[in-house]
């Protein structure tokens, strides 16, 4: 994957587009306002600024990785292509009555969210396959020609077609694929046994039709994009991170969309692996806040933890079961509407809520100058005293201290009979308190301690934020580390080529067949290392497996991991133990007598990751004089202190900072609170330690 020429990491946000170039050794960066109606032209931008100041032309570069929140906006704001569903007789309305499960126990006007097609857009065939995969009913093939002239008629781009039980026989989604792209060539068609061939047909339908609604759109972006490469003379291989936390060609991102999803908080995951990996940490709390979202991840034995089933477009304050399923490999993190740019407002119990909407990179927070006249919380970072109107984003552009003021005073202050700063400290204690919510749920719900754990901070927000996260979170050990501003474009630069193959096949232990879970496994194998070596042909690969297994009767499945050696040659005895094993380790206990079943069975197909250089520890540790003072509020204090100002630049490994402190750099601030002290590790990562 290594190649000597310069390779470029490439990050689109809600707010910020984060660009890194890497080059003999160097890294540069840029981080420029998004374009929200042409994404291509903040990327153009900010490739301009790092060639320049990389020396570096842009036809020298030799390889670009990106990943993109476009197909999740699109999700969210409900702008895909015009998309039919196609599936079996008496299904239409799957997507719509959902799991009937409820989301918000209590409220009697509870409404669910619309689905993403209307009902008229969802059409159905005679057709029907048992859950072992026997034909029931046969699908004529007329019956599809007639339909797609309906279709054809209607003008609809792109055709979502989720049959049931077709990730056991595929043979009729097949038929029906053959018959649109023969009489509908222009048409694009995503068929579920392709996107997500597993069982549940709610999740397996959404997934679906999430990738045919964002397609047309995404296919449109990237040959966009790669036209205005060309035009730059950038004729170099472009590939894109996946949500699993690995990159794909260019083609299979344009084939599988929806992969995508989660690409920008993947590659954030994947940097903060790395960073864990070099100082040697086993429990690490990723915690990665930009303009729009703030993520949560757990990375245990420097690996991020993987799901395989996750939600978009939440409708209802980010709750769980009020969005969109999405069934692929993921790396399974918790994000909440809380960045730089998510606005504040008193609601009718006179509270101060924070999000989920955002002002984005238009018109941004009041204090950006660009006609937002809400305040958002990079309003009250500014106000607080943690943000330089003067120097903000480097000093690319200046502050408008006096509107983020006037913003904070007319939303928070006026109905709460509060001043400005009072307004703005409310404003910051309310989405830490939320962030620090939704990290102790996520790791109750993995059975999880946080007090053992060391948070790593990154995005362009998160070292504003991470010392109070730590505080309320009883973290003692917190590491900020260079680059930590385009963190998510880094990690795009150290993920490895990879994908996941998975396929439901359900089997009980005590109907265990060796041949078929060899033979099934193989073939997955084989399924993922294709897709991999479309990227990489020539690379050294590894195989990861995985069963999906749990007790007869129970609702969900844990993964269990597998080795290459229990893979190929597998057993009902040893296959038990590993899930006991785990199921302990999440529950507390074994359920004794339960048969055990299998679901899903998963392959990913991997590169090495990059070599990892420990990072030692300063030889000598010396304190460092600052180089002025401003007002800074501090959160757990409730007043306003003296900070010692540093500029990161200016540090040297270890040098000591006691809080509190703000150390300043061109794509964050770190704040330093009075509780801590700031050390410079070897390598340029800035420790914050609970003080003695």
């Amino acid at each position: 994957m290594a190649t000597s020429a310069a390779r470029v990491g490439i990050d689109i946000g809600g707010t910020f587009t984060d660009i890194v170039l890497e080059t003999g050794g160097r890294q540069v960066s840029a981080k420029v306002l998004t374009t929200p109606a042409a994404p291509e032209e903040a990327i153009i931008g900010g490739l301009h600024q790092v060639c320049a100041k990389a020396g570096v032309a842009p036809g020298a570069i030799g390889q670009i990785i990106h990943g993109t929140t476009l197909a999740t906006n699109a999700l969210i704001e409900r702008r895909g292509a015009k998309t039919a569903l196609i599936t079996t007789q008496g299904f239409r309305d799957v997507i719509e009555m959902r799991t009937e499960s409820r989301f918000e126990q209590y409220d009697l006007n509870l409404v669910p969210p619309e689905p993403l097609l209307p009902r008229q857009s969802r059409f159905t065939v005679r057709e029907r396959i048992s859950a072992r995969g026997d034909v029931l009913v046969a699908l004529e093939r007329g019956e599809v020609e007639r339909l797609a002239l309906r279709l054809q008629a209607a003008g609809y781009a792109s055709i979502a077609v989720g049959l049931m039980h077709s990730y056991r026989n595929d043979t009729h989604e097949r038929l029906i694929g053959e018959v649109l792209a023969h009489m509908l060539p222009g048409v694009m068609v995503s068929l579920s046994c392709e996107v997500s061939p597993q069982m549940r047909e709610y999740e397996r339908f959404s997934t679906t039709i999430a990738n045919a609604y964002v397609k047309p759109l995404m296919s449109s972006y990237l040959m966009r994009l790669t036209g205005r490469f060309a035009a730059e003379g950038i004729s170099c291989p472009i590939f894109l991170m996946h949500s699993g936390g690995g990159i794909i060609s260019l083609e299979k991102a344009a084939e599988f969309p929806v992969r995508l999803v989660e690409s920008g908080p993947a590659g954030g995951a994947v940097f903060a692996a790395h960073i864990a990996a070099r100082f040697g940490l086993d429990r690490v709390l990723s915690f990665d806040m930009g303009g729009t979202t703030a993520k949560i991840c757990l990375i245990k034995h420097q690996s991020p933890k993987t799901s395989r089933v996750f939600e978009v477009a939440r409708s209802t304050r980010f709750k769980k079961g009020s969005g969109m399923p999405i069934s692929i490999p993921v790396i399974d993190m918790v994000e909440i509407g809380a960045g730089g740019g998510s606005l504040a407002h008193v609601d009718a119990l006179r509270q101060i809520r924070v999000g989920p909407l955002s002002a984005g990179a238009e018109p941004g927070p009041a204090c950006y100058g660009q006609g937002g006249d809400k305040p958002a919380v990079t309003d009250a970072d500014l106000a607080l005293g943690k943000l330089d109107a003067d120097s903000f984003a480097g000093g690319s552009f200046k502050l408008d201290k006096a509107a983020a003021e006037a913003a904070l005073a007319r939303v928070v202050g006026a109905p709460l009979d509060m001043d400005v700063q009072t307004a703005a400290f409310g404003l910051a204690e309310v989405v830490d308190e939320n962030m620090a919510s939704a990290a102790r749920v996520h790791a109750v719900e993995n059975g999880e301690d946080l007090a053992r754990y060391t948070m790593i901070a990154f995005g362009g927000a998160a070292p504003l934020h991470a010392g109070r996260l730590c505080e309320k979170l009883g973290i003692a050990r917190l590491l900020v580390p260079t680059g930590a501003g385009v963190g998510s474009a880094i990690g795009f630069l150290r993920a490895p080529f990879s994908f996941e193959a998975n396929r439901s096949v359900y089997m009980r232990l005590s109907a265990f067949a060796p041949e078929r879970v060899q033979a099934l496994l193989t073939d997955l194998e084989c399924e993922a290392t294709m897709f991999v070596r479309s990227c990489a042909p020539n690379a050294p690969l590894s195989a990861h497996f995985k069963a999906y297994m749990r007790y007869s009767g129970q609702g969900w499945e844990i993964p269990i991991a597998l080795t290459p050696e229990q893979a190929r040659h597998p057993d009902a005895a040893t296959y038990q133990k590993l899930f006991e094993a785990d199921y302990a380790t999440l529950f507390g206990r074994t359920v004794e007598g339960a048969d055990v079943e299998i679901t899903v069975w998963a392959v990913n197909a991997t590169t090495p990751a990059p070599k990892v250089e420990r990072v030692d520890e300063p030889a000598e540790l010396c304190p460092l004089a600052p180089s002025g003072i401003r007002g800074l509020f501090d959160a757990a204090l409730s007043r306003t202190v003296p900070a010692a100002v540093v500029a990161r630049a200016t540090m040297r490994a270890g040098q000591t900072l006691a809080g509190p402190a703000i150390i300043t750099e061109d794509e964050t601030t770190i704040i330093v609170p009075s509780s801590r002290s700031a050390l410079v590790q070897s390598d340029g990562t800035i420790e914050l330690m609970r003080k003695v």
